[in-house]
């Protein structure tokens, strides 16, 4: 437990130090709410989610991207795989909420009819598969270049594609914008529950597909080289 906090520890403290990267994160949410807030406050709080998605996801990415070199030096210090991706996730999880904490408070004071309840469960769900989410395409795509594209890739088709399509519940934070009806329309509570399970189930699988490439990558131990004999 000690080494997963002190692994969260290292990866808030990055983040944190980086003012500039925060203002970024802090922007692109902020951005996405007040280009959609003219028209409807429902397609507002849905472009908020999803810009709180991005930003922590991108977060997630460069955060394990930047860790690439560290990750030798701590296995040999004694750090196990699952001390690594665990206490990053960690770190992650707690940076996504801190950023989402203004904007939650700027639902409460901009949009007082909102089910605010609801709005805060679509950010923790927010929160919760962003932060796996960017891990897993940061280990599978090392260039960042890439992985950004990539995420830009799925909000986009995030934005675009019909909720209440099939296909729109293979999406990562389809949740959000389930649970984001709710608080925003007033509908019945099944939309609240749908996405509810959706966001758990998602995060679940990601969690356990990040502890499969992680240990696998992790212990390959690239840093130790064998000589030959004789």
């Amino acid at each position: 437990m000690n080494r997963l906090v002190t692994v969260a520890e290292m990866t808030l403290r990055e983040l944190l130090r980086r003012r500039g990267v925060l203002l970024l994160l802090l922007l692109m949410p902020l951005a996405f709410w007040l280009i959609r807030r003219d028209s409807h406050v429902g397609q507002s709080v849905r472009s908020l989610l999803l810009g709180i998605s991005w930003a922590v996801s991108t977060a997630a990415l460069f955060a394990t991207g930047a860790a690439r070199e560290l990750e030798p030096r701590l296995r040999l210090a004694g750090y196990r795989p699952h001390d690594l991706y665990l206490g990053r996730m960690l770190g992650l999880w707690a940076t996504g909420l801190i950023l989402s904490v203004p904007f939650f408070v700027l639902t409460v004071v901009d949009a007082p009819e909102l089910r605010h309840g609801g709005v805060a469960v679509a950010m923790l769900c927010c929160v919760g598969v962003a932060a796996p989410f960017g891990m897993l395409i940061g280990a599978l795509l090392p260039r960042e270049l890439e992985g950004t594209l990539l995420l830009l890739t799925v909000v986009a088709v995030q934005m675009l594609i019909d909720p209440a399509g099939t296909g729109a519940k293979l999406t990562p934070f389809w949740s959000s914008r389930e649970i984001a009806t709710w608080a925003v329309d007033h509908t019945d509570s099944g939309y609240l529950t749908r996405g509810s399970l959706h966001g758990l189930a998602v995060t679940a699988l990601l969690i356990g597909t990040v502890a499969t490439v992680f240990s696998v990558r992790l212990r390959r131990r690239r840093h130790l080289r064998h000589l030959p004999i004789g």
